[in-house]
Order: structure tokens, then sequence, then C-alpha cells
């Protein structure tokens, strides 16, 4: 059993499509990056990618290769799927916390979940999302952006018991 622990961070600004795994959330303001800037897939890839031992996120979607500009992070993600397979890693679950002040998340967690079951071929009952608010403190708190963190745990396919 492998674990990976992700982290991502992305500032707000007005105008900006809110978009959180893979779903636009309507909002005020958005989240500002190179790709559509969703801070809980990226914190998901860099997590499986840091159980299996693949450095991060940064590394292999660098903000410096203009074909990554504007693209969805379901892409991304599917491409972490492939470098799992390569490596015969199978996801055993995913858990994911977001932190953030507005708006609610908890009416998006189903369509969140269905998209990443359906890019990560996982079921929905191996994948966990929740969301907290920073209590008004800080850069969060402030409504100034979004952090997002993920545990997941990977098992190598051959050692997978049914």
């Amino acid at each position: 059993m492998r674990v990976g622990f992700g982290y991502d961070i992305h500032r707000l600004k007005t105008g900006n499509k809110l978009i959180l795994g893979g779903v636009e959330i309507e909002h005020i303001k958005g989240l500002e990056g190179h790709s559509d800037a969703d801070v809980l897939i990226h914190s998901v890839a860099d997590a499986l990618l840091g159980a299996a031992g693949l450095e991060d996120i940064g590394v292999h979607f660098p903000e410096s290769d203009n074909s990554l500009k504007g693209i969805s992070s379901l892409k991304i993600l599917k491409k972490v799927q492939e470098m799992l397979d390569l490596k015969k890693y199978a996801i055993v679950n995913i858990d994911v916390a977001v932190v953030m002040e507005k708006p609610k998340l908890s009416p998006y967690y189903k369509r969140i979940k269905e998209n990443i079951s359906k890019v990560l071929r996982l079921p929905e009952d191996k994948i966990n999302i929740k969301a907290s608010t920073n209590e008004g403190l800080g850069f969060i708190g402030k409504e100034e952006g979004i952090a997002a963190f993920c545990v997941t745990s990977l098992k190598k396919k051959d050692k997978i018991f049914k």
C-alpha cells in the first residue's frame, strides 16, 4: 500500500469561472491559474503522483507548457491515471478537503464525484469530498483564494484481493 498527499491553492479573481472537480460553480469569483485552476483536481492529481513516486503535478504539467493554457484539469487527471496504469497501480481511495468561504460546495459533491469516478474509472464510494470554511481567517477567509488537500492510497494491481 502506498499513500500520497496533495495540496493546491489558487487566488480568486472577479469575472473568472469557478471550476471545482470539473464542475462550473456559480459564483462572482473564479480561480486564477495557467489551466482552469481547479484546485480540487490538482490536489487529487498531486496526491496520486506522490503515492506512485512520480514527483508532482508541476513536473509533469508545468506552467511553461503553453499547450496546457486553459486546459480542463480533468484532462490532467486522465493523464495521471494513464501514468498509474503504466506503473500498474490501482487507486484504493481518495479523500479531498476543500477550504473556501463561499459558496457552499456540498450541493456539487455528487457531480464532482461522478467526474472523478468517470476519469479515474473508480467507484464513487471510493471517493470522498468535503469542504470547510477558514472561519474568516487569512487569505482564504478573506475570500481571496481557495485551497484543497487530498490523501489517497494505491495498491499494485496484482496485490488487490477481490
